[in-house]
């Protein structure tokens, strides 16, 4: 019966709130701040590529376990890819608790974002949409990496942009501004870097937002543009895996041996 009477006040008999909704926005700020922080760490990973495919290559195998193993095993990167799988979907399915719900809901935030013109406002409504986008953007590219870790190299990086480069420029940024953003709130609701004056704190936390996410759109593009090249160069041999630079000229020297 309390839950029936809590159900239809929103108080339980007591006249007490439900902390549900409080425990809620923790599990979706962890998981958020868990997935800001992993895709800083996978950008700087991808990124390898702009030094050079051999350190690219190498980053990947260490992921692989080639560090422990005699021989790297991918599937240790696809549990990987599955427990941030698992976070992604959680966080979206807190996500999916403060979205409009009807067209209703939809025109009264539509008006006080009109009628308000407040940064905060604006950005609630660009971190909604990219969410959405990457709800679906983001689940399918897991799902190639769960299911394709073997092709994480530079050539198999490079053939997968040639075909999906398009995809992939959404998915960039989808990522960094939804990812940026969502730091930045976390930062404004939790009072982290919080200083004696609230409104220089927030300035100085949307300059800095802004500069993150200038410098990964940067980052996300020119990588973007390497592993394209590498996938241009190498279309002629798609599907094949990559070799680091010793092993192909012992290769090399093998083949003239003989």
């Amino acid at each position: 019966m309390s839950d029936l009477i809590e159900g239809f006040l929103g108080k339980s008999v007591e006249g007490k709130k439900s902390r549900l909704p409080a425990k809620l926005d923790f599990v979706q700020s962890a998981t958020g701040l868990f997935l800001g922080l992993f895709m800083w760490g996978h950008m700087f990973f991808v990124s390898t590529i702009l030094i050079s495919k051999d350190a690219m290559y190498t980053v990947s195998k260490f992921f692989e376990g080639s560090a422990f193993f005699d021989e790297p095993k991918p599937i240790l990167v696809s549990g990987v890819v599955l427990f941030v799988f698992i976070v992604f979907i959680v966080h979206a399915a807190m996500g999916m608790r403060k979205l409009p719900i009807n067209f209703r809901q939809w025109q009264v935030y539509r008006t006080h974002m009109k009628m308000m013109k407040h940064d905060e406002t604006s950005m609630w409504f660009i971190q909604a949409f990219t969410g959405f986008a990457m709800f679906f953007l983001g689940s399918a590219h897991l799902f190639l990496m769960l299911t394709q870790p073997e092709t994480i190299d530079p050539y198999g990086s490079g053939d997968r942009m040639v075909t999906m480069w398009p995809f992939y420029i959404l998915l960039l940024l989808a990522v960094e501004f939804h990812g940026s953003i969502g730091l930045y709130r976390l930062c404004i609701k939790w009072g982290w870097f919080e200083g004696s004056d609230a409104k220089v704190t927030r300035k100085n936390l949307k300059k800095a937002k802004w500069a993150i996410t200038v410098f990964f759109l940067a980052l996300g593009l020119l990588t973007l543009v390497a592993y394209l090249k590498v996938g241009l160069d190498h279309r002629e041999n798609a599907g094949e895996r990559y070799h680091p630079s010793a092993v192909t000229k012992i290769i090399e020297d093998i083949k003239v041996g003989s």
